[in-house]
């Protein structure tokens, strides 16, 4: 799937769950209003909490082509790169047009067949499936809020520093509102509140996602921002030679050392 942005008048502070939840088997984000938004290309759409808060999917500038800050972010890949909920494959199919070798995974088949329809490489499978390349791929994509994938930031980033390379790369988008670090059971709706499966999800602000990180052997390459939306590149566990220290780019392009 495609992750999500704040609404303005949305809370922002720390919602934990007090258990662990495993996703569902039959994929919550296979729901008739995720497929639905992707066949018509727009909302609206949203995250809903148990509580009844939303948070507004960004449909539109998913299914759309990839903008100044995704080829940003492209810009800085390495290697073979894994998309990490790939939606509808703006993503993949722009680095298709790079020439570069990318693979996009969703549990939406809808999403899929878009990703496959748009000319990029897709499968069904969640990032927790057995894929193909473990271990090999050289930078992996968590965009559009996909850090919360599966409701347990920690286990997505060691799950991922297996499949990538020893050193691998992970590009992480974060909610650009620095003390949030949420985790809570929501449900996929549109419009007429029509619920889909609940499932876990995370959101997390660059700090939070440093902590987590930290503890799963990464370490913080680089952030920066375009526009509204905030950014992290983590350095995977096992890497050799120097590197850049962290810093910060901010979205005039210039780096600041941290």
């Amino acid at each position: 799937m495609s992750g999500a942005r704040a609404a303005a008048t949305a809370p922002v502070g720390r919602q934990r769950t007090t258990e662990r939840v495993a996703p569902p088997p039959g994929y919550a984000w296979s729901a008739d209003p995720y497929a639905d938004a992707l066949h018509t290309g727009r909302g609206p759409l949203f995250l809903r909490r148990a509580d009844g808060w939303l948070l507004p999917l960004d449909v539109e500038r998913w299914c759309a082509q990839a903008d100044a800050a995704d080829l940003e972010v492209l810009r800085r890949c390495e290697g073979e790169v894994l998309d990490v909920g790939c939606g509808p494959g703006r993503l993949v199919a722009a680095l298709g047009v790079q020439g570069r070798r990318a693979l996009g995974i969703d549990v939406s088949e809808a999403a899929v067949a878009q990703t496959v329809r748009r000319g990029g490489q897709a499968l069904l499978r969640s990032v927790f499936d057995p894929l193909p390349g473990t271990g090999r791929w050289g930078t992996a994509l968590l965009l559009d809020g996909n850090i919360g994938i599966g409701g347990d930031p920690g286990a997505l980033l060691e799950r991922l520093a297996r499949l990538l390379a020893p050193g691998g790369l992970t590009i992480v988008e974060t909610v650009p509102y620095p003390d949030v670090d949420e985790r809570a059971l929501v449900h996929v709706t549109d419009a007429h509140g029509t619920p889909g499966t609940p499932f876990p999800w995370a959101r997390l602000g660059t700090p939070a996602l440093l902590g987590y990180a930290q503890g799963a052997g990464w370490r913080a390459e680089d952030e920066w921002s375009t526009g509204e939306r905030s950014f992290v590149a983590l350095r995977g566990p096992g890497a050799t030679g120097a590197r850049p220290r962290p810093g910060r780019t901010t979205a005039d392009g210039v780096h600041r050392a941290g």
